[in-house]
This record gives structure tokens, C-alpha cells and sequence, in this order.
């Protein structure tokens, strides 16, 4: 049985070496803030943290993930909310429908830990997620919001 680190908790699944991660962490450790958009990693609603970067969990095969990477997803960004993200994304009241946020603040996490101070060009580069409602423009004041920035 794999192991993995998710979330700080060392857990065995019971998985093909193919099943992508997303339905590990969704169908047996009932993880369900990371969800599937596209399966084909282009929309990024699957991201989580592998070793502190942004991954498309929809693609990432159970294999190339070993016992000693930690992954992170939106449960285990902060049980309570408490996340800069979290708490500038809930101030600014930056989703719609809300589908597409978790993954946005996962690659959010990713970027602020790279750069703490990101610049709008920064977060433009960097996050490549897509949302359907079109809440971009909060998404980058967010992100300011929560490196303390303003652009």
C-alpha cells in the first residue's frame, strides 16, 4: 500500500500507482476542498501543494508521489480559515461561484511563498488557473492583501 504525507499525516491509500492523486485525497481521505474541473490540467480547480509548489493533482499520477513529499491541500492550508489567503479572500470577498478558489489560493500559497512581495506582473505570471466568473482582478488584490502589498 502507498504512502503519503498529506496534510502532515502520514497516511496509506489503497491505489493504483496511476490513479491520480486528486482522487486519492477526494475519494479516500475525503479531502473534497480540491476538486475536478477538467482532468487535463488546464484549469487548475485540482491544485495542491507538492514540496511547496504548485501541482495539477488531476494529472499527478499516485507514483510520483513518494512517502517523504508533503502534500498540502486547502484543508491543510488552515483548519480554521485562518490563512492570510483565506482571510484576505473572505475580506475581499473575491469568489463567485467559487468552484475554481481553492485551487486559486493553493497556486496563491505557492507564489507567495516563492515571492512574498509579488509584483501584478508576479502574480500574472504565475497564476495560470482559470475562472469561469472572471474574478481575476480580486484574485490579484487578494494575493496583495495577503503579502501586505498594494499594487
Amino acid at each position: 500500500m502507498p504512502k503519503l504525507n498529506v496534510n502532515g499525516n502520514a497516511v496509506e491509500v489503497e491505489a493504483d500507482s496511476a490513479t491520480p492523486l486528486l482522487w486519492v485525497l477526494r475519494e479516500q481521505l475525503a479531502l473534497t476542498g480540491t476538486k475536478y474541473g477538467c482532468g487535463i490540467a488546464q484549469c487548475g480547480a485540482c491544485t495542491v501543494l507538492l514540496n511547496g509548489a504548485a501541482v495539477r493533482s488531476c494529472v499527478l499520477p499516485l507514483a510520483a508521489v513518494s512517502e517523504t513529499d508533503e502534500v498540502i491541500t486547502i484543508e491543510g492550508l488552515s483548519s480554521d480559515g485562518s490563512h492570510p489567503l483565506q482571510a484576505a479572500w473572505v475580506e475581499l470577498d473575491v469568489p463567485q461561484c467559487g468552484y475554481c478558489q481553492t485551487g486559486m489560493i493553493m497556486a496563491a500559497a505557492a507564489l507567495l511563498a516563492e515571492k512574498p512581495k509579488p509584483s501584478d506582473e508576479d502574480i500574472d505570471a504565475a497564476m495560470t488557473n482559470i475562472c469561469r466568473c472572471g474574478t481575476y482582478r480580486r484574485v490579484r488584490a487578494g494575493i496583495h492583501r495577503a503579502a501586505g502589498t498594494t499594487a
